[in-house]
């Protein structure tokens, strides 16, 4: 099979010797949307600056549908990247601005014209083809860039933080113009960006990058819900990690002892023995808190742990509680604001969980 998109062992090294990017596999196929997340200096940015050109690569080789482009400049390579502040051109019109690449490909003038009429169709800038990009809001901004990127017609299509100067409100607004356009037009997107929500929603695989490593690639819900990793539980959604040592695994079942004792999970790392350092993660919205009360009824349907209620606070129509456990630790859970209307008497409080909705995991060194 051929890949839109494969990177085969990709690796930079600076100068002075230091890793930004180690051993990187990936493949893509046709039309997949991938984002690289991880936190700032884990080498998302850089790995795709190596894809686009405009970082030499240490080590590996890059190729797009089965050609490799280690040493194709930018100009020459299939790809159109679109940057965090869009780099258009302030003394251009849009439709110059869009026009540009294919001029420079030195596209007649009358193709450059239908192919730019088409693009801005696609993405409702006909109206404002004649205005200067310095005078667009961030949006249209956007789009402008979308389009200079697209009308190339690049077999991928990077994007680097592209909506990370947008408010809240138009960055939600272009997240779903943007998976649309994707979904229709068919053409791979690389997207880099910090913010996990946009990972989660738009992608159709996430990559999570730590240190220069890859931690996981997997499908959105199967990084939310089965982390492979410590790194990812902690960095993705707002998981409780519980460390302990692996005591019997059956199947797909494992149990581990923890200082809470024995707690139970769907174990996600075949290579994990009994006696290893193991880990269960418990997302948040699994948890379900009731007063002391109700411990027995807990206790009989899953996993329990003793805490005491530190915090609360509504943020529209989700409840945050901050909880204390025995160890000195402090732990968030989300839920609906209705589903704990009713509060609890006193402080002292029981979470439980499904086994089910717990991932054991090797704990980290």
């Amino acid at each position: 099979m051929t890949y839109d998109l494969e990177l085969a062992g990709v690796g930079k090294t600076y100068p002075d010797g230091t890793p930004a990017v180690i051993d990187f596999d990936l493949r893509a196929a046709k039309g997949e949307f991938i984002s690289f997340v991880g936190p700032s200096g884990c080498g998302k940015t850089t790995t795709l600056r190596m894809i686009a050109g405009f970082e030499d690569i240490s080590a590996g080789d890059v190729l797009v549908r089965g050609r490799r482009i280690n040493d194709l400049p930018p100009e020459r390579r299939p790809t159109s990247t679109i940057f965090q502040n869009f780099a258009l051109f302030p003394h251009m019109t849009v439709r110059q601005n869009i026009e540009y690449g294919l001029r420079v490909k030195g596209l007649p003038a009358a193709e450059r014209r239908a192919k730019a009429d088409h693009m801005m169709q696609v993405l409702d800038l006909a109206d404002i083809a004649d205005r200067r990009s310095s005078s667009l809001s961030g949006g249209q901004r956007q789009r402008t860039a979308l389009a200079r990127g697209l009308v190339v017609e690049p077999d991928i299509l990077l994007l680097d933080e592209p909506l990370g100067a947008l408010d809240a409100n138009l960055r939600k607004s272009i997240q779903a113009e943007l998976k649309l356009l994707q979904r229709n037009i068919g053409i791979t997107f690389v997207f880099v960006t910090h913010a996990q929500s946009e990972a989660l929603a738009l992608s159709d695989r996430i990559v999570v990058m730590n240190r220069g490593r890859v931690e996981q690639v997997s499908p959105p819900e199967v990084v939310y819900r089965r982390p492979q990793t410590e790194f990812v539980a902690r960095f993705i959604g707002r998981n409780t990690v519980l460390a302990g040592r692996l005591e019997a695994r059956d199947g797909a079942v494992a149990r581990v002892v923890t200082g809470f004792g024995p707690l139970h999970g769907t174990l996600n790392d075949p290579t994990l023995q009994v006696g290893d350092a193991a880990a269960v993660v418990v997302p948040s919205e699994a948890i379900d808190v009731v007063g002391a009360a109700g411990a027995a009824a807990l206790a009989g349907r899953g996993d329990t742990l003793p805490g005491r209620l530190i915090g609360q606070a509504v943020t529209g129509h989700a409840l945050h509680l901050t909880i204390g456990l025995p160890d000195g630790r402090e732990i968030g859970v989300e839920s609906h604001v209705d589903k704990y209307a009713a509060g609890w008497s006193g402080e002292e409080i029981v979470l439980g969980w499904q086994p089910g909705e717990a991932t054991v995991i090797r704990a980290a060194a």
